[in-house]
């Protein structure tokens, strides 16, 4: 009887142990990266977009005066993600200008149609809202808290597997720089400033899908990617995100007005210095513009800038031209009440002035 008692007692332990073992064995394959995937997948929408595009049946040019172009329909897809409950989508420009149909699909397969809120073409982000209510939404972390070498996981919809599985595709790396300025693209027009690089895979079908820390906080919109090669399309490891606090700004504006209203003044006139003018104000230097006129009441007159006075930098930038100024100011995506530094050289001496952007009236 007690060896019986014995074996059932030893065999209910090995029981016990080997269900503990199996359960920590579970445990230890949730991490901190699988359990931001589970948070945030469910927000990431994949964007369908139907466009009409026109074009010539027929290369003759005989042919292309006598008859119009014929309309075609053509699909695309990108990513997105779901910012609020109540609906609005976080994406790129790209991914849905000049659609005419926008359909959006979350996980688990539900369709909803979309509207464009909003479009700013600089920045490339668009806001869309969907129709319905109670969405799965994320956390927007905060992108000047990032780490050089933090985690991070990019969602979305590369070469749209995610209407095989009616699920985000996710690829896990690490933040690889920050703070990735490229200026004005003078095709697009878009001012990719502050980005954010990682090496976690960025495909086509990604741009417009949220780049993600370990917290399950969306600190980036994942936007472009640097490719080897014309023909290769695919990743390679360099990947860029839009921040999302300069995401979070142009989403709030978008919500308010459908648009980004760049519009500022400075109140300057300004003018290239000349050799004569080196030599005749005796000027130690060659970069800079001299300020011929200032207009009364002005953003310059309040900040103390002075008719004669020579800007050497703008935002820490050299400047030798007029436009040199405002191509600085567009590209630091500032409006009429942001601030904006002067380094000033006047009667010999350097001075260090900021000025507040005006608003035309």
């Amino acid at each position: 009887m007690y060896k019986n008692t014995k074996r059932i007692i030893v065999g209910l332990v090995f029981i016990v142990c080997c269900a503990l073992s199996q359960q920590l064995i579970n445990e230890s394959r949730k991490t901190a990266i699988t359990k931001a995937i589970e948070v945030v997948g469910p927000a990431v929408a994949c964007i369908n977009v139907e466009q009409n595009v026109s074009a010539y049946s027929s290369p003759d040019p005989f042919f292309r005066y006598f008859f119009p172009p014929e309309i075609y329909p053509m699909k695309s897809s990108g990513s997105g993600v779901v910012i609020s409950p109540d609906g609005y989508v976080l994406t790129n420009t790209h991914v849905v200008e000049k659609a005419s149909k926008i359909t959006v699909t979350l996980s688990g397969g539900d369709e909803y149609n979309a509207e464009v809120v909003g479009i700013d073409k600089t920045s490339d982000l668009a806001l869309l809202l969907l129709d319905g209510k109670d969405f799965p939404f994320v956390v927007l972390g905060d992108s000047d808290d990032l780490i050089v070498g933090e985690w991070v996981i990019a969602l979305g919809n590369p070469f749209e597997l995610f209407s095989i599985s009616n699920q985000p595709t996710a690829s896990v790396g690490i933040i690889s720089a920050n703070h990735m300025d490229f200026g004005m693209q003078k095709e697009s027009g878009r001012v990719l400033q502050n980005m954010i690089q990682t090496d976690a895979a960025i495909n086509p079908g990604n741009s417009g899908g949220p780049l993600v820390n370990a917290n399950g906080e969306v600190i980036g919109i994942n936007t472009f990617i640097f490719t080897g090669s014309n023909q290769n399309r695919g990743s390679i490891g360099i990947g860029f995100a839009i921040p999302i606090n300069a995401a979070k700004r142009i989403a709030k504006e978008l919500k308010i007005s459908g648009s980004i209203d760049r519009s500022f003044t400075t109140g300057l006139v300004v003018q290239p210095i000349t050799r004569s003018m080196i030599r005749h104000l005796n000027i130690p230097f060659r970069d800079g513009v001299i300020v011929v006129h200032v207009d009364k009441n002005s953003s310059a007159q309040k900040a103390g800038i002075a008719i004669g006075d020579i800007i050497v930098t703008t935002a820490n930038k050299k400047v030798n031209s007029p436009s040199d100024i405002r191509d600085i100011i567009t590209e630091k995506d500032l409006r009429s009440g942001d601030r904006i530094a002067f380094k000033i050289y006047r009667d010999g001496v350097y001075l260090n002035i900021k000025l507040r952007l005006g608003t035309y009236k």
